[in-house]
């Protein structure tokens, strides 16, 4: 994977040339291409396993560039549509909640719940100013509101295809203007590690670990799991693998309910380290309290043979079988929480057998060569229906 991380970075360096190989679908982002958060490590997943017809080069502006020479343009930042002319097929990958959300999170910190509202100004302005969502900062919230504003007002208008990363993302998109005909869902997929991990053992399971691997941010739900922690049987070792603005408060808090013998924070891992970590446990605790639109922490769990708990939010159940691949609990609920922690805690052979089937899902469903596939059909049917006169529908920015 780094060599194809390396090659896409020298190669988006070539474009301020204008120059583009004929005939070749290339794949348009502001997001790095590496293994920094999901869409980063999604994009080096996708450059691994591209086809032959996909270039090797990142465009990173659309601003003045002949747009009719591509076979098809493969977008995934939101500013990107602003900047089509709508000369060549298109298709736009949903990673988040950016598109309709002005904070990209759908959760109300305030109430600690998910917001079911669709963009509104004044709904919006409510959700921050009240229900916590996001940055309260005054001239963030105006500039996040007239920016979700804008892209929705576009999305509306271009007649390209919008791919969601889970069906949860999918339904989101037409609540909020998007023709169903538009959307289509495609979850994601990921690269099988070349060190390859064992089932489940009894002498690792013995070892009574459980890893939470992620950003420590609020809605991540790394607060619930340490205040579920304090219930669970005390040989129980939790590994925090990440980084994080939230990290200080969280240790303190670790802290007062005395359960700093009972954490390892590991920081930032490299991958190494972090297959290490996913070795050693007999569950992921994946305890998203916002709606992660799809999420790759349960994927990246079933590669190693590993049972995940995880929240039933978002996209989260569309990757997660319950009782089958692992254990879904509501987001926010210590009992039901700690519950399904002693559950494989108290249960070897369950949390092996639960691994094994994740693996298995995962092989069957959700790898890179599969998720590829996929898209390069949705590259064909958006290739073939586009018209073969092109009308220009450009769209403005706006002041």
């Amino acid at each position: 994977m780094l060599n194809s991380i390396n090659n896409a970075k020298q190669n988006d360096q070539l474009l301020h040339r204008d120059i583009f190989e004929e005939d070749l679908i290339y794949q348009c982002s502001n997001f790095d291409v590496g293994e920094g958060g999901g869409v980063e490590t999604y994009l080096a997943s996708l450059f691994e396993h591209r086809p032959p017809e996909v270039s090797d080069r990142v465009i990173r502006s659309l601003k003045n560039v002949d747009q009719s020479q591509f076979k098809l343009l493969h977008l995934h930042s939101p500013d990107l549509l602003l900047q089509l002319t709508g000369e060549c097929p298109t298709v736009f990958s949903v990673h988040n909640h950016s598109l309709y959300c002005p904070s990209g999170t759908k959760y109300l910190a305030g109430q600690r719940t998910i917001c079911d509202r669709n963009f509104s100004y004044l709904g919006c302005s409510w959700g921050k100013l009240v229900d916590q969502c996001g940055s309260r900062r005054p001239l963030k919230t105006l500039k996040e509101l007239q920016i979700t504003h804008q892209l929705l007002d576009a999305l509306k208008k271009v007649k390209i295809t919008f791919v969601a990363n889970s069906e949860y993302v999918r339904q989101e998109l037409i609540k909020n203007g998007v023709a169903p005909e538009q959307t289509v869902t495609l979850h994601c997929g990921i690269s099988i590690p070349k060190i390859t991990t064992a089932p489940l053992s009894l002498d690792i399971h013995q070892n009574h670990r459980i890893l939470f691997a992620g950003r420590i941010v609020s809605d991540k739900g790394l607060e619930w799991l340490l205040k579920t922690l304090i219930h669970t049987n005390p040989q129980i070792q939790l590994d925090i693998a990440g980084e994080g603005w939230e990290r200080p408060r969280l240790e303190r808090l670790a802290n007062t309910l005395r359960l700093s013998n009972r954490i390892t924070w590991h920081g930032w891992c490299d991958r190494n380290t972090l297959n290490n970590l996913y070795e050693q446990c007999f569950a992921v605790i994946f305890p998203s309290v916002w709606p992660e639109p799809a999420g790759l922490v349960t994927l990246e769990a079933y590669s190693r043979y590993r049972p995940v708990i995880g929240s039933a939010v978002g996209g989260i159940p569309e990757h997660l079988r319950d009782g089958e691949t692992g254990i879904l609990v509501p987001g926010n609920d210590i009992q039901k929480l700690a519950d399904a922690i002693h559950d494989l805690y108290g249960d070897y052979e369950k949390s092996r057998h639960m691994g094994e089937q994740g693996h298995a899902l995962l092989m069957k469903e959700f790898t890179m060569n599969a998720h590829v596939n996929n898209l390069r059909k949705i590259y064909a049917k958006t290739i073939a229906e586009f018209p073969s006169t092109k009308k220009i529908y450009s769209v403005s920015q706006g002041k």
